[in-house]
């Protein structure tokens, strides 16, 4: 059988140091154009390639946020899921409902639980103060 040895490269090291200093979920597009602001020259077909393969081999997150996928570095805390703000992407972690639970609604419309993920999308505080603030009459 043959190992695959997955090369370390610069491009591939700059990804995740940047992914990685990112507090909150984030487009390709946009930390590609975070990489080629502090200089480095780099495809964003490259960007995508490997925030993929983050994401493929559970080093990343990732969700879908009005139709843009976007990632984030996982933490070493095991399954988590996430509190996502629609507004400014503010991320929380949350622990995930029972297992118990799951099984309990998946049974209930006849379904077995194989893997599951649980994102939730609203507003956070300041978002919404923002957002009450800017509407007319107030």
């Amino acid at each position: 059988m043959v190992e695959h040895i997955e090369r370390q490269t610069k491009q591939k090291d700059a990804i995740r140091a940047a992914l990685a200093d990112c507090d909150e979920f984030i487009s390709a597009q946009d930390l590609h154009r975070r990489l080629e602001d502090s200089g480095l020259r780099i495809g964003l077909a490259t960007v995508y390639r490997q925030l993929n393969a983050l994401a493929d081999s559970g080093a990343a997150d990732t969700i879908r946020l009005d139709g843009q996928q976007l990632f984030r570095l996982c933490g070493d805390d095991g399954h988590h899921h996430h509190l996502v703000c629609r507004k400014c992407g503010r991320t929380v972690e949350i622990d995930p409902p029972s297992e118990a639970w799951l099984r309990k609604v998946a049974e209930g419309h006849g379904f077995t639980v194989e893997s599951h993920t649980l994102e939730v999308f609203g507003l956070c505080p300041e978002c919404q103060q923002t957002q009450r603030s800017s509407a007319p009459g107030l």
